[in-house]
């Protein structure tokens, strides 16, 4: 992600040119990444609530996060008000993390929807484009372009398929991870528990760097 951003605003600021918004690398790349963000989302409601669902977590988790989608939501309407965000990563994050609960407990179940979800999408028969040009005009969203969309449908399937693949996962990282790399995860573990505050300060800080070198050499 960092490593994506740091392209972007390189492109942003005119240093280089990427193509970041046709170049297939680019588009796979942002794939590769949504996938192991929303993925891990999965993963991480199941270990969060796997006894029972800690309604008080939930509570914290969804204030946070809609607090934070509706900041970056204001922020980009100033910054890029023709192109704001009004369903990014975060917004998208936040509301799976309240759907994906009902899942929890029914793993086979979250399989089976994921897969259908990828099926019937890719098949052509499920979208989320009829409702979006029904609310657009209403609400004045973007229609051409967005700094950040991460449509309900497919990526509620990677979401599922964290969940139902978390107990597989999790018991592999216990017999061959965590056992191999003890030393090398407390680095990942750090930046796991941090994901959140390095996804909003990162920008920030490159976008400040880029700004302070291009006015020395300028």
């Amino acid at each position: 992600m960092v490593i994506f951003h740091f392209c972007y605003d390189l492109e942003y600021f005119k240093i280089y040119n990427f193509h970041i918004s046709s170049n297939p690398f680019f588009l796979y790349f942002r794939i590769v990444i949504v996938s192991l963000f929303l993925f891990v989302v999965g993963v991480s409601l199941t270990l969060s609530h796997k006894s029972a669902i800690n309604w008080q977590k939930v509570k914290k988790r969804a204030i946070t996060l809609f607090s934070v989608a509706f900041a970056i939501s204001v922020v980009t309407y100033f910054i890029f008000p023709y192109s704001w965000v009004y369903f990014g990563i975060i917004h998208f994050i936040a509301l799976v993390s309240l759907l994906g609960l009902f899942f929890i407990d029914k793993k086979a179940l979250a399989l089976f929807v994921a897969l259908a979800i990828l099926l019937l999408y890719f098949l052509g028969f499920l979208s989320m484009s009829p409702i979006f040009k029904a609310v657009a005009p209403l609400l004045h969203l973007p229609v051409h372009f967005t700094q950040d969309l991460v449509p309900l449908i497919p990526w509620f399937s990677v979401v599922l398929l964290g969940i139902a693949l978390s107990d597989l996962l999790l018991s592999f990282c216990q017999k061959k991870l965590i056992q191999t790399f003890t030393q090398q995860l407390k680095i990942v573990n750090f930046l796991g528990k941090h994901a959140l505050s390095i996804y909003l300060v990162h920008q920030i800080v490159l976008f400040a760097l880029f700004f302070i070198i291009l006015s020395i050499i300028s």
